[in-house]
């Protein structure tokens, strides 16, 4: 490492506003523990993993012993967090690499929380302790080809067949689709038309999963597309509290918020390596940092930076005291992934030609920030939902 890139533990954090000071000795403990975690344990050797396309093996190992995974679901081995500490989580892992984030947010805040609303209690204490300490992964199979914003028109089907079920399609971009223990797959039910959830195990027959490449995006975690021809499932693996989309749905409201804080994790990590090398990089006889354009640009960042943490704060807030609606969730996945990509693109500019190699940690959070301003609803969808509730007027179908 050369003295002008990004040192591991250089900052200590950006807090502004001192919304430390609000946290209680066990959020403060998952702040802690998950930046700990990113410092020693991924930015040293993410960038290798993310350049390869390589899933990170050695790094999940290692969280799964952390005790980081779970979300905030209660009990089944999970650990205990409030809303607050497990976006605190969220955050940190996504300041080290969007890849690790989006990895946990499947695996805990789809997966493991799908089984958690929807499940039976032998499923529940069948998958969530492994899940929560990584020796199972789970993945969750919703998004078809031609179904993405659209979610609610997937054309997987359920086909009940004597004692179980026959599951038929096709699903694109799904998280830890081609490595996971367990599937939960959302198909229409012939009978009823109800989008219903089912549990699909590895090795499966009729179950094809193939990693999708050349992504320039999250490169170090993989999506899959995923065939399903005459895949059967006994009723058992069926997800007895999942009975429409409005089911599916519960599910999807609490991730829209876990990307506000992903987001967040992304313009932290690209503010601090911007502030660090304003330090070091020296140009005409001073540093960048006694530059007055930079401390502008600098500021400017922080500005948006901070606002993204109080939005953070609020809905955690209002997760804890049960009122954080799907409207609230979006409008702050909006806000916080449209100033994310303003915070990179200014320091991947601020950091010149040294900001598109991946040593300086920037250009992996900007290639990154865009799949979290895509999936679980783009800036157009949550434009249009909010718009609907400020508006009572609907603009789309």
């Amino acid at each position: 490492m050369t003295d002008l890139q990004v040192g591991i533990g250089d900052a200590l954090g950006t807090d502004y506003f001192f919304i430390r000071d609000q946290l209680t000795a066990d959020q403060l403990g998952y702040l802690t523990r998950a930046r700990q975690f990113v410092d020693d344990e991924v930015l040293p050797t993410i960038n290798e993993y993310w350049d390869a396309a390589q899933f990170p093996w050695p790094m999940v190992e290692k969280l799964g012993a952390a005790g980081l995974v779970g979300d905030g679901i209660e009990g089944y081995g999970c650990p205990a967090m409030d809303p607050l500490s497990a976006g605190l989580v969220t955050m940190e892992l996504s300041r080290g690499d969007g890849s690790l984030g989006t990895f946990v947010g499947v695996q805990a805040g789809l997966a493991m929380r799908a089984i958690a609303y929807c499940g039976s209690e032998v499923q529940k204490r069948r998958w969530l302790p492994p899940m929560a300490r990584l020796e199972k992964i789970g993945a969750f199979a919703l998004t078809e080809p031609d179904h993405g914003s659209d979610s609610v028109a997937l054309e997987t089907t359920a086909r009940r067949d004597g004692d179980g079920w026959v599951l038929d399609g096709a699903k694109k971009w799904i998280g830890n689709g081609s490595i996971a223990d367990v599937v939960v797959v959302w198909a229409r039910d012939t009978e009823d038309g109800q989008v219903k959830g089912f549990l699909v195990e590895k090795g499966t027959p009729g179950y094809d999963a193939r990693v999708i490449e050349r992504k320039a995006s999250l490169r170090a975690v993989w999506q899959a597309e995923i065939a399903l021809d005459g895949v059967r499932v006994d009723e058992a693996d069926r997800l007895p509290g999942a009975r429409s989309f409005k089911d599916t749905g519960r599910v999807l409201a609490s991730t829209r918020s876990s990307c506000a804080w992903m987001a967040l994790g992304h313009a932290v990590a690209g503010f601090e390596a911007a502030l660090t090398y304003a330090h070091r990089r020296r140009q005409f006889g001073r540093t960048l940092a006694h530059s007055q354009i930079i401390q502008q640009r600098l500021v400017r960042m922080l500005a948006d930076v901070t606002a993204m943490q109080l939005y953070c704060l609020q809905i955690a807030r209002l997760a804890e005291a049960g009122k954080l609606s799907d409207t609230l969730a979006g409008l702050a996945k909006l806000h916080n992934t449209s100033k994310a990509r303003t915070v990179l693109a200014e320091a991947r500019d601020l950091l010149g030609g040294n900001g598109i190699l991946l040593d300086f940690h920037v250009m992996r959070h900007m290639a990154d920030i865009e799949s979290v301003h895509t999936f679980e609803g783009t800036e157009t969808m949550q434009t249009l939902i909010v718009g609907r509730d400020i508006t009572g007027v609907g603009a789309f179908t």
